[in-house]
């Protein structure tokens, strides 16, 4: 039934996360804390053995190792942060889940740490060291493959419970545009219903069967183009919530208003076109798929890069108009005025900073003729870390920072804001010189996906030596970082309660009463075009690997 209020009074009629998704919140935030520290540790111990300087005991492989750090930071972390903060982001813009839809985040939650426990089991017992990519012919345990899978289906549980909430406010209200951080979140819902579908098919009727002896082949070219139909837009599943934080939550710590409600929906209905007709250009190296599709799959990555620019000139456009507002005249004078001092703000901003490389980087990557110079060196591993370790990560620090407050009743002590800025400054350090000895080795040639080694003594493996101690240090400091993070959201959750807790910030924006562009909020014409382009994208490639009788793979356990 629709309600006849006032634009303004609707922005304001909730402020706060309610109490009973909280508790679902919290629970999925401790996961995030968790799998930081065994994440990040066994990360830091990956650096140690490239550089040569430490040998895992007790028959542990490397391979184990990275399994382990990929699952665990990549999937783990990212999932549970993810479902967290977008069913605080409804609970605080749209108002509380009711009993049916807040059972379905909890059903998603139990699942999904169910699955993470059976997949942590068999990586332990090194029975799937297969990397997060688990990339065939490579063999994981049956169980490894369907703990992957309860996983997914854990969240869409959880999706499927926030796009209730959604669609039951716009019911609610009909005729007045949605919260803006209640759509974002909704497009990444919507993204990832999608895009998921291709994994667990492979998943299900592929990898399961295969790892079970059912069937003793696997299509390979299939499994890995279904796993970047997700692969790549995963990057985004995890991005847009930082994007969700940078066009919403930013603004209001600094005082002031967004720079535009229809543009941040706008880049936001762009990145559901875009993210997923992608994966390919992940393949650019492999046999199999036509050079018209790679490249075809290429152009509409460019074409991400489009939200991504309106992104930043957002962002940027809020700092000096928030900056000109306190006085600033001379061009950058307005960088001065930012506050520098706000644990909340600087975390997510040298995120942002991080973004700028790592977009640049991006370009390389999907560059067929530069990508052929980069694609099996740790120049990739560096720029996945700059783009999901300091970006993404960054900004998931800064959200805990005043979520996990919010939700428990507590306040940001200055003791308390200063660690956050020890932690900011000291991962962008650590990661930094990381990601760029990563970066500088992989010009040089120095393979990812590889321990240490000499290679016989050849000259060229002697120049990655000094890069592989930088990425040490570098990953010491993220050590450090990590540790100061743990302890940081443990006292935010645990430190004296207050009447007057920690607020959830949402700005309103310039435009705040300007009406949205209709066809951005008409799911059925998003829907269609999204499943379009990726009909256009993948649907001949994937019909040549069914009907030109590509060799199967019997599995491999070379561990």
């Amino acid at each position: 039934m629709s309600k006849n209020i006032h634009p303004d009074h609707l922005f304001s009629l909730n402020n706060r996360v309610d109490a009973k998704d909280g508790k679902l919140v919290l629970a999925n935030m401790i996961w995030v804390i968790f799998a930081l520290f065994i994440g990040g540790s066994a990360g830091m111990l990956q650096t140690f053995i490239r550089a040569g300087m430490f040998e895992l005991p007790f028959g542990i492989g490397y391979y184990q190792l990275l399994t382990l750090h990929g699952v665990i930071l990549a999937l783990v972390l990212t999932f549970f942060f993810i479902m967290g903060f977008q069913i605080a982001s409804l609970s605080r813009s749209a108002g509380a889940f009711n009993d049916k839809e807040r059972l379905l985040g909890w059903i998603g939650f139990w699942m999904m740490s169910a699955g993470t426990l059976v997949a942590a089991a068999m990586i332990a017992t090194n029975e799937a060291s297969v990397l997060y990519t688990f990339y065939a012919p490579l063999q994981a345990h049956a169980f490894y493959y369907i703990a992957l899978a309860v996983i997914i289906i854990g969240t869409w549980f959880s999706v499927a419970g926030q796009l209730m909430r959604y669609f039951r406010w716009r019911k609610e209200y009909k005729g007045h545009k949605t919260p803006l951080l209640s759509f974002m979140a909704s497009v990444n819902n919507v993204m990832w219903l999608v895009c998921t579908i291709g994994v667990s098919m492979s998943v299900i009727f592929q990898y399961i069967p295969w790892s079970l002896g059912i069937v003793e082949t696997i299509n390979v070219s299939l499994s890995r183009t279904l796993f970047w139909m997700f692969g790549h837009a995963l990057v985004y599943f995890w991005l847009l919530p930082a994007y969700m934080s940078w066009y919403v939550v930013v603004p209001k710590v600094l005082g002031t208003k967004g720079f535009s409600d229809n543009l941040a929906r706008m880049s936001f209905v762009l990145f559901l076109f875009f993210s997923i007709p992608v994966g390919i250009h992940h393949q650019l190296t492999e046999p199999g798929i036509d050079a018209f599709w790679k490249g075809l799959q290429v152009v509409l990555t460019f074409a991400v890069i489009v939200p991504s620019l309106m992104t930043a000139f957002s962002l940027f456009a809020v700092f000096e108009t928030h900056g000109r507002k306190l006085g600033a005249t001379g061009i950058l004078d307005w960088f001065k005025k930012l506050p520098w001092k706000d644990a909340r703000f600087v975390l997510p901003f040298l995120g942002m900073l991080f973004f700028i490389p790592g977009g640049i980087g991006g370009i390389i990557n999907a560059s067929g003729q530069m990508n052929q110079l980069v694609h099996n060196t740790i120049w990739v591993v560096g720029h996945f870390h700059i783009t999901v370790g300091a970006p993404v990560i960054l900004t998931y620090f800064g959200v805990m920072m005043f979520l996990l407050p919010h939700i428990t009743g507590r306040k940001i002590t200055k003791q308390l804001n200063n660690m956050g800025l020890y932690l900011g400054y000291t991962w962008t350090f650590g990661m930094g010189l990381m990601s760029a000895a990563m970066h500088f080795a992989g010009l040089r040639g120095a393979p990812r996906r590889s321990t240490f080694s000499e290679y016989g003594g050849a000259d060229i493996a002697q120049e990655w030596i000094t890069y592989q101690i930088l990425q040490a240090v570098g990953g010491t400091f993220l050590f450090v970082a990590i540790v100061i993070a743990v302890i940081l959201f443990i006292q935010l959750m645990t430190g004296p309660k207050t009447t007057e807790a920690e607020e959830f910030p949402v700005a309103s924006m310039m435009d705040q009463s300007v009406p949205t562009t209709k066809w951005v909020e008409n799911w059925r014409v998003l829907i269609i075009i999204t499943v379009f382009l990726l009909l256009i994208a993948y649907t001949m490639p994937i019909t040549q690997m069914f009907t030109e009788n590509i060799p199967g793979a019997k599995g491999f356990k070379l561990w």
